[in-house]
């Protein structure tokens, strides 16, 4: 059995939750200063108050995953994003600081909802331009990151931080558009479909991108057989593309939203079919950054454990606090 490649799902899976998940109450945050009133802003955080910590428990599933299994890769990712990491961490705690706090005062209530955005912006920036300067590939000399302190910016990497400030934008309207009163959710309608088409912009533009810049993953999407296979992906994201947008002008929020996850999804396949096997691309493969079979194993078990009761608990989570809000309900 491959364990490596199982780990190698798992973590791909448990970022992918994360990014969906967590994606939508950045995309509030990244929303909250152009609500219209504060009464607005609080239902908007009070659509995320009961499941915005547990949709960061993935991203210490992925991190924490990647850090035991991977061990080499961690040594060599981790160095190269020291910098982004560090302003992204800061800006989950900004956002969780201005969480707690906007609610307990009253004169600088302003300060807080402006934390609240500027923390969501650096974490969304900050995840984008990583995602970015991997996929563009690390520089790696005798299995130790060999290149700059600078090296994640780059124009590719800041143009993928601004496609996923806009990807989780749109997720954040539909989640507003579901959660929220029906007579503050017309705004919201307005801006998925701006920020819907400018994320189908985006795509457009980095599948070119990428695969134009390196050789590898042109190989990859563009040579006989493999194109017949992989081309199911772009066919896959313009079904989603016109479900989301026929969604959202039928008004069908739920569906819009889902569309707007299967997006996410169809992207996950874009950079797994760009990338397997390497972990570190274009350099370390999964398998060669694994650990031993005996430790892949051992902690294999516990995950096989755990992995269904932080499923359940946050399907149980959801499931509870459905529906829409009304005006003055909520986290005070």
């Amino acid at each position: 059995m491959d364990y490596a490649l199982i780990w190698y799902a798992l973590i791909a899976l448990a970022v992918l939750i994360y990014v969906i998940l967590d994606g939508f109450d950045l995309g509030i945050g990244l929303l909250f200063l152009r609500a219209n009133s504060e009464a607005e802003r609080d239902l908007m955080m009070n659509s995320i108050a009961p499941v915005w910590d547990g949709n960061e428990t993935w991203l210490v599933l992925g991190g924490g995953g990647l850090f035991a299994v991977f061990p080499l890769a961690y040594s060599i990712i981790m160095p190269a994003f020291y910098a982004p990491v560090i302003v992204m961490l800061l800006g989950l705690i900004l956002r969780g600081v201005s969480f707690e706090y906007r609610f307990r005062t009253k004169r600088g209530r302003f300060l807080w909802d402006s934390a609240f955005f500027l923390g969501s912006l650096l974490a969304t920036v900050m995840q984008g331009i990583m995602l970015g300067a991997l996929i563009q590939g690390l520089t790696v000399t005798d299995r130790a990151y060999a290149g700059e302190w600078f090296d994640w910016l780059s124009p590719f990497s800041l143009f993928t931080g601004f496609a996923l400030i806009s990807a989780y934008i749109l997720l954040g309207a539909c989640w507003l558009i579901i959660k929220l009163p029906n007579d503050l959710i017309s705004d919201y309608y307005t801006i998925a479909k701006r920020w819907g088409i400018v994320l189908v912009i985006a795509i457009i533009v980095t599948s070119l991108w990428l695969p134009l810049a390196n050789d590898t993953v042109f190989a990859r999407w563009f040579h006989m057989p493999n194109a017949l296979f992989f081309f199911v992906v772009p066919l896959a994201a313009i079904g989603f593309i016109w479900l989301l947008f026929s969604s959202l002008l039928q008004h069908r929020p739920i569906k819009a939203y889902l569309c707007a996850i299967g997006l996410f999804v169809v992207s996950a396949a874009g950079f797994g079919v760009s990338t397997f096997p390497y972990l570190v691309p274009f350099a370390v493969t999964y398998k060669e950054a694994a650990g031993p079979d005996e430790s892949l194993t051992f902690l294999l078990v516990g995950t096989v454990i755990l992995l269904p009761l932080i499923l359940l608990y946050t399907g149980y989570s959801y499931w509870v606090f459905r529906g829409k809000l009304k005006h003055g309900d909520g986290y005070h």
